[in-house]
């Protein structure tokens, strides 16, 4: 039994010296040199350009269908669109992310109205390439994505 003890203090403190040895001897972390400052660091180079809330619809339509269909095992689809308008472009200081803020009126095949609100995002497509969309159909925002009542979704 003391054989046993004595081996497992040898060994605690063995891996104790090597913990000790690596904090010691380890190498300081340092600051960037100037060419890794200055090496392809330009920043995002926005152009403001973002398609009217118009040209999203389709984007809309065929993702609210794919999510209704995969995720929560619904034929809902929507079928119509009313009183689509822009509530806000840019809203906070221009060197943000340019976002088209939209909202409207849906008609699903449920024969039920409800409001959609999405944005426009610049580069916000697959991968940053083209324009990206996100959109949230009021009481059904099933994941609480949005909520309350899809109010997240507005500027």
């Amino acid at each position: 039994m003391r054989d046993l003890l004595s081996l497992a203090r040898k060994t605690s403190l063995s891996v104790l010296g090597v913990l000790f040895g690596l904090f010691v001897f380890g190498q300081a972390a340092e600051a960037a040199n100037p060419l890794e400052l200055n090496f392809w660091l330009s920043g995002p180079k926005y152009d403001g350009r973002i398609a009217p809330c118009e040209s999203a619809l389709g984007t809309i339509t065929s993702q609210f269908q794919e999510k209704e269909a995969n995720f929560w095992n619904s034929s809902l689809r929507i079928t119509a669109y009313g009183r689509i308008h822009e509530t806000a472009f840019r809203p906070w200081q221009s060197d943000n992310i340019p976002r088209r803020y939209c909202s409207g009126d849906v008609m699903l095949n449920d024969g039920r109205v409800r409001r959609v609100h999405y944005s426009i995002i610049e580069d916000a497509g697959f991968a940053g390439y083209n324009q990206g969309v996100e959109w949230c159909v009021t009481g059904l925002d099933r994941n609480w994505a949005y909520n309350p009542a899809c109010k997240a979704a507005g500027p």
